[in-house]
């Protein structure tokens, strides 16, 4: 099987599964990806963001086999409005940065602490930017990224509480854990995590760029919808309102 492959657990590595939600859109591409992980021999599974409020996604993960443990990436809907649904039909324990998605006695995620679960060993690492709370998880061959490092396309700083300077340091981070697969929060999986995130910080590092060169042109005080104008002309209009959320982090970058 390929991606995208609609309601099929689909393999990607010797430990981990994919089933892609349909819920595609502008943020979500193909739909968000629900990770599944399992080790040699074991019985139960680790789900990763079991995905939107949908109810035919949610009964194909409950009916996988038994859950004790559901984790989350970062706060955004597509990612965490099953929780309660899942949490009902499995009684799994949820974990995540923020306390609201807490369910269970597994208390929030902390930057480096490894779980050891469904027969594997899974490291978390604080990956801020995309929003204050994302963060991936390590596997031995393996990383799944979330929306920091999306399976094709670049993502987008969060405009509540996201921060270039925090998902730079977070891309560098990423970059430091070698040739690794790339398990991401949509898209299709990838092979080489170092080579993607050096990818992701020469593109961000071409866009600051365009930006300075934009304020040189347009003035200190341009507006963040004329830098858009001025900057993406290679990007969809349709894509312009969410490009503003992407400059603004960027102006604040480079005045902060």
């Amino acid at each position: 099987m390929e991606h995208p492959a609609y309601g099929l657990l689909r393999p990607v590595t010797d430990t981990a599964s994919v089933l892609l939600c349909d819920n595609p859109g502008l943020m979500t591409l193909e739909g968000t990806n629900t990770w599944v992980l399992r080790g040699p021999g074991s019985d139960e599974m680790v789900v990763v963001d079991p995905g939107p409020d949908d109810d035919e996604h949610i009964a194909r993960i409950a009916e996988l086999g038994p859950i004790p443990l559901v984790l989350i990436s970062h706060k955004h809907e597509d990612h965490t409005g099953a929780i309660d649904k899942i949490v009902d039909r499995t009684g799994a324990v949820v974990r995540s940065v923020g306390s609201g998605f807490l369910r269970g006695l597994g208390g929030p995620l902390t930057d480096g602490e490894t779980i050891d679960a469904a027969g594997l060993r899974i490291t978390v690492m604080a990956t801020p930017g995309h929003t204050a709370d994302s963060v991936s998880f390590v596997l031995d061959d393996a990383v799944l990224t979330a929306d920091t490092v999306l399976g094709r396309g670049t993502t987008v700083i969060d405009k509540e509480d996201g921060s270039l300077a925090a998902y730079l340091d977070s891309l560098r981070r990423l970059r430091g854990l070698g040739r690794r697969t790339v398990l991401p929060g949509h898209g299709p999986d990838l092979e080489d995590l170092e080579a993607v995130s050096a990818m992701y910080l020469q593109h961000r590092d071409e866009r600051l760029e365009q930006v300075r060169a934009a304020l040189r042109e347009l003035g200190d005080d341009a507006t963040t919808r004329q830098v858009v104008e001025h900057v993406y002309t290679d990007v969809d209009e349709k894509l312009w309102d969410v490009a503003e959320w992407s400059v603004q982090a960027q102006l604040d970058y480079l005045r902060g």
